[in-house]
């Protein structure tokens, strides 16, 4: 898309929106207006994906406006640059996870994991293995079914953590902070240090998927993002999968600091782009609201108690699963 739409936008791109947005359930539009009917059926949307529910049809929505009417079978899935994303991959996901075969998060990026457990499948199923998900490996998928209920990944995820590093001792931590945060986040990162972990801290992206990027290349085992927003603490979750790591620091840094800030907003599960995107469990934590002089200045004269709250959080977390 080339611009964002809102409430008072009309043309053929809102009629696009129209059409995308009734092939996903909702009721007939009228028009070409993005109306307050439109508005609402956009903030459910957003609500029903864990996005930031803002009534906007920016990147992020239209993306998911996107995927979500894919389904498996729809096209070839394969390992490809872009990640191809979809509800599709979605699906092959939970299939393969609930069969034993270690996909990765359910997040809906046919990533290396994902790629990989499609080629342990092929070989277990008989087929071809040329990594390659069309309509055999459907068929085969349809046919096999889910042996197993749930999805095992967010288990893998707090084994593998838990197996790789005893406590903060060699963990590589990864924490970004917008401009209004680096102070906080300097403080956290060397009381992190002090404990024993390997940390960096870094600046926001312009968007969120640079963000994942950096802690991606960073190969951390766990990232902390610090920003103004609407959310105190939020969480990798979709419909099929969460979390478990990101979901109990959320829990934890949201517990540590009720007594400490106003204005809580509570633990969000969401799949905002640094929250899925990222490939170790990452938790964003909005503390202030965006342009809030008051909470900033708070903030700031709290430092010290709110770094040292964050830090306890992580290590009760991040030890416990040793």
């Amino acid at each position: 898309m080339t611009k964002e739409l809102r409430l008072g936008d009309s043309g053929e791109a809102v009629r696009d929106l129209h059409r995308r947005l009734v092939s996903r359930g909702y009721s007939p539009f009228a028009g070409d207006v993005f109306d307050e009917i439109t508005d609402d059926a956009v903030r459910s949307f957003q609500t029903e994906r864990g996005l930031r529910v803002d009534g906007i049809i920016g990147r992020q929505t239209f993306s998911a406006l996107v995927e979500s009417g894919l389904a498996l079978g729809d096209r070839m899935l394969y390992l490809h640059q872009p990640l191809l994303r979809g509800d599709d991959v979605l699906d092959l996901q939970h299939r393969m996870n609930a069969l034993g075969f270690a996909a990765g998060p359910e997040d809906g990026i046919f990533g290396p994991l994902t790629h990989h457990a499609l080629l342990d499948f092929q070989l277990a199923a008989g087929l071809p293995v040329d990594g390659i998900c069309g309509d055999t490996s459907v068929a085969e998928l349809s046919r096999v079914g889910a042996r197993a209920a749930g999805s095992a990944a967010g288990l893998r995820e707090r084994e593998g953590l838990r197996q790789e590093h005893p406590g903060l001792l060699g963990r590589r931590l990864y924490i970004a902070a917008s401009p209004e945060m680096t102070n906080l986040g300097d403080h956290v990162i060397r009381g992190l240090i002090q404990a024993g972990a390997t940390g960096i801290l870094d600046g926001i992206g312009a968007e969120d998927s640079a963000t994942a990027q950096a802690a991606n290349r960073f190969e951390a085992d766990f990232a902390l993002i610090l920003r103004p927003g609407d959310y105190r603490c939020a969480y990798f979750a979709s419909p099929r999968h969460e979390s478990v790591m990101g979901r109990a620091v959320a829990e934890a840094i949201h517990g540590q600091l009720a007594e400490l800030l106003v204005g809580d907003t509570g633990v969000h599960g969401k799949t905002l782009a640094v929250l899925r995107e990222t490939s170790m469990p990452t938790v964003v934590c909005e503390l202030i609201a965006p342009g809030d002089a008051a909470a900033t200045q708070q903030l700031a004269t709290q430092i010290g108690e709110i770094s040292r709250a964050i830090v306890k959080a992580l290590r009760e977390v991040l030890e416990s699963n040793s």
